[in-house]
């Protein structure tokens, strides 16, 4: 192309800014937009989980396969916003020790690295566990930073020449005389004024709101808005990630964050993800499930308690059944609109994986030829994102 091809990708979550990265890399001028700031989102209200895949291993393997994959890859490039400190898998009943031969299956067909250990030996690896205990797995969980992830990938874009625009809140699309997406015309929050961002592709990241978005254009995306709560205690009782050995449920999985620990999720759908209150009745589960999980929990007090919509695709099966797996929407295949893809699903640990698919279908479309670099580029310090 005589000069660079330019990329406008909505929303600074996880996605938004590894795609950036991304695309950065690949001769892009790339411009992100998010009506507020970078991972002010979901991203920014995730309790941190770098995803081993064992929690998909049986119900879910494709995306059990995409994590374990992706948690290779970041410790390699991003080790700068992971505690790598391993996980574990417990079973406390009889209904947990009938799934374990399960998961251990599971784990083998997606390739997870696990090792099944004694009881005895998890108590001496984590005192505070419930010492009813039955059953105990290793898994290579690890646990992230969720704003030094999200703004070390930015970082890096920006020293490949990306521009961020926070609090840019995305009003309207801006079309072509053959009704081609070529840009979008954005509020500035701060100043009040509307600005126009004209580019060859528009990127919809924008994660639970995707669907939101898209409807600007009368487009709809199947996406469902997935709320979970999530409660930080103020001790760090536990150094791994402590996993319920069961099938994906509510209150399984309690998280080390730095001097805290924090017990999630719930999940449950919802039509706006600007509008989700608090459950006290949740809250009071989650403290259950915890104290089940690390009994010691009773004995610390609550530090806080947040929500984050995920951003499920819909299938003809709700709730937990729904696919954790993500997808990129060219909207000239379904609504004949050039110029506008969507990418939306997935998890934080597979952000990564996002990106580069979209970067995939990006210069596909536009005839470029240009190779992923991410798998084996070091991401830039977070701190770098200030510097400029």
């Amino acid at each position: 192309m005589p000069t660079l091809p330019e990329a406008i990708i909505i929303g600074a979550g996880f996605t938004g800014c590894a795609l950036a990265h991304d695309l950065s890399l690949r001769g892009f001028k790339v411009s992100v937009l998010d009506r507020g700031e970078i991972a002010s989102g979901t991203s920014g209200r995730t309790h941190g989980l770098l995803h081993s895949g064992g929690r998909y291993c049986v119900n879910d393997q494709e995306a059990a396969i995409e994590c374990i994959e992706e948690n290779i890859i970041l410790r390699r490039i991003a080790a700068q916003c992971i505690e790598y400190n391993g996980g574990l898998f417990i079973g406390l009943n009889e209904r947990d020790q009938a799934y374990l031969p399960h998961f251990m299956a599971g784990a083998e067909a997606c390739k997870i690295p696990v090792e099944q250990i004694t009881p005895q030996k998890a108590l001496q690896l984590e005192p505070n566990l419930n010492p009813a205990l039955l059953s105990a797995v290793l898994v290579p969980d690890g646990v992230f930073d969720p704003l030094r992830l999200a703004l070390a990938f930015a970082a890096t874009a920006v020293e490949n020449g990306a521009s961020f625009f926070p609090h840019h809140e995305v009003q309207e699309m801006l079309f072509n005389g053959s009704g081609n997406a070529i840009g979008v015309v954005a509020l500035n929050r701060h100043d009040g004024k509307k600005y126009e961002f004209r580019g060859d592709i528009v990127i919809n990241a924008t994660g639970a709101w995707a669907g939101k978005l898209a409807s600007l254009v009368g487009i709809k995306v199947p996406v469902v808005p997935t709320p979970g709560i999530m409660v930080a205690y103020n001790q760090r009782l536990v150094n791994r990630v402590i996993n319920r050995l069961f099938e994906p449920g509510d209150g399984d999985i309690l998280i080390p964050q730095r001097r805290m620990v924090v017990i999630g999720t719930t999940s449950f759908e919802v039509e706006d993800p600007d509008y989700i209150p608090l459950d006290q009745d949740q809250i009071k589960q989650m403290y259950d499930c915890a104290c089940h999980l690390v009994p010691a929990v009773s004995q610390t007090l609550q530090r806080g308690v947040y929500m984050s919509a995920r951003p499920l695709i819909k299938t003809e099966m709700t709730g937990r059944s729904l696919s954790r797996t993500f997808k990129c929407y060219d909207h000239k295949e379904s609504e004949n609109i050039d110029g506008f893809v969507t990418i939306t699903g997935g998890k934080a640990t597979t952000c990564r994986a996002m990106a580069e698919k979209t970067a995939d279908l990006v210069c596909s479309k536009l005839g470029i030829s240009a190779i992923c670099e991410t798998k084996e580029t070091p991401l830039v310090s977070y701190r770098k994102f200030f510097w400029h």
